[in-house]
């Protein structure tokens, strides 16, 4: 867990470097790797400077969430092929969230701290490639345990692509548009995780006899092609480094602002309860997810072809709930728009375990457009004011996805005991943790968040390195010596 802990920097260690500009960070966004103890300037982005890097990776969110929206189909194939009970089905949901467990933490957090966000994409891409690749000897053989190491490779690479991808978006730019930025990001990906199904449904698999994986194969062959081929636009691609150092730096000129004083990680509570609200808020995710087309069959009486095209309405208005989110975002605190809809899971997940008939459908249809905003918001606002333990904190916050790999078999275990309706009463458990968490930001983090949220760091001048050093004044307590200006002259430079 605290493999890379020697490449964070020490805050004096930071504050005695010279602070290249943001225009040198897009300069110098070739190179193999970056020390993550030394400045960048990319702390100091311009939205204009941002927007090309930040859509690159946005493309990647939206190809992994079509890719992972097809993974859905193809496991249903093999299970049906395989004929693979509920139980080994719980063993492949374990496999894959087990990955994010296991990745993150150690070998996927130390990449992105040892060689920086763009060696991790790439190799992320490339394990992600293999694990598809996988699939084809364990169609060929039908093996269930192939199946499982496959998912779990599949699930290692893309942990390291959300050990990447999430705290790159969230810090690639202005600090006051990091929600936004992670949230608009994550739109697309939901986008690709509802078209996905509807393709693979009427173009890649119609007309297939579902006993016959050839399809299966050829299709995941074509995902591992795919996979491959963007891990070599990403060697090539401008993706500017953002160091441990740069938020180091970054959160010292909030610190007028926000309150920020410099702590070791032990003393992160905020990062803590966040790893904790996600990891609850995920398993309740997949736990509703898992269960929704068996819900729908048993609430309204209906076949499970019809419970499917329910479900990918309730995906539909995930995929709408996460844009309307970024929009209330630039006019609301985001800590208030994770109140509001982490309020609406509350209401509507308590409403289905009563509501019987489509209704029932109706109010967990409802569940997911306001689960849209949860992940992305709670990623952020866990990791504001980190500073030089940013990375590390992100790929904690990403390790807590395993949660998707225990609330599922909880829920289906009282489903089968109970009924689905007050299997609901698992996910009801792990939102109402996850709904600690902004009542814990709304009460006691506030004048941090709103600080971050003030921030006028990108916004100034071509040469943003210091931010805007007329208002957000460093912490008095903090004296040291910057190379080349004497302490007189940086009174005057404040």
């Amino acid at each position: 867990m605290f493999l890379g802990k020697k490449e964070e920097p020490e805050l004096a260690e930071v504050l005695d470097q010279r602070r290249p500009s943001n225009v040198e960070a897009m300069n110098q966004v070739h190179r193999k790797s970056v020390s993550n103890r030394g400045l960048t300037g990319a702390s100091a982005l311009t939205v204009r400077q941002s927007i090309l890097p930040i859509t690159l990776v946005t493309i990647l969110f939206f190809l992994w969430g079509f890719a992972y929206g097809l993974l859905d189909v193809l496991n249903a194939k093999f299970q049906n092929s395989l004929n693979i009970t509920a139980a080994k089905a719980g063993g492949l949901q374990g496999a894959y969230f087990g990955a994010y467990l296991i990745g993150p933490p150690t070998w996927a957090g130390w990449v992105v701290r040892k060689f920086g966000y763009r060696w991790t994409f790439i190799i992320g891409l490339v394990v992600y490639g293999i694990g598809a690749l996988m699939f084809w000897p364990s169609a060929v053989y039908r093996s269930f345990g192939g199946f499982c190491g496959s998912l779990f490779i599949v699930g290692s690479g893309l942990s390291s692509l959300e050990t990447s991808a999430n705290p790159f978006i969230a810090t690639c730019g202005p600090p006051r548009l990091s929600e936004f930025r992670l949230e608009l990001s994550q739109s697309f990906q939901a986008i690709g995780s509802v078209m996905a199904p509807l393709l693979a449904s009427r173009v890649f698999f119609k007309n297939t006899d579902p006993h016959d994986l050839s399809n299966v194969q050829w299709t995941y062959l074509g995902i591992a092609a795919f996979v491959f081929l963007l891990a070599m636009v990403f060697y090539f691609a401008p993706i500017p480094e953002v160091t441990d150092a740069d938020m180091a730096l970054q959160a010292e000129q909030c610190a007028g602002l926000t309150g920020y004083v410099d702590k070791p990680l032990k003393k992160q509570y905020k990062l803590f309860f966040g790893v904790a609200a996600q990891f609850c808020y995920v398993g309740a995710q997949v736990g509703v997810a898992s269960q929704f087309i068996k819900y729908s069959v048993e609430s309204a009486g209906i076949s499970d072809a019809a419970g499917s095209d329910r479900y990918a309405l309730g995906q539909g208005l995930f995929a709408i709930g996460r844009f309307a989110a970024a929009g209330l975002m630039m006019f609301m605190k985001p800590r208030w728009v994770l109140m509001v809809f982490m309020t609406g899971v509350m209401i509507f997940i308590a409403a289905s375990m009563g509501v019987e008939g489509e209704g029932g459908v109706a109010m967990l249809c409802l569940v997911l457009f306001f689960e849209s905003c949860v992940f992305p918001t709670i990623f952020t606002l866990s990791i504001r004011g980190l500073g030089r333990h940013t990375k590390r904190g992100s790929s904690w916050i990403v390790a807590a996805v395993s949660g998707g790999a225990l609330f599922p078999s909880l829920t289906g275990l009282v489903a089968d005991k109970k009924s689905y309706h007050i299997a609901m009463c698992v996910p009801l458990v792990g939102f109402f943790v996850a709904f600690a968490f902004p009542i814990y930001l709304n009460t006691v983090c506030a004048r941090e968040l709103d600080g971050f949220r003030e921030s006028t760091i990108g916004y100034h001048g071509e040469d943003g390195a210091n931010g805007d050093l007329a208002h957000e004044r460093r912490s008095p307590s903090l004296v040291h010596e910057e190379k080349g200006i004497t302490p007189s002259e940086k009174e005057v430079a404040y």
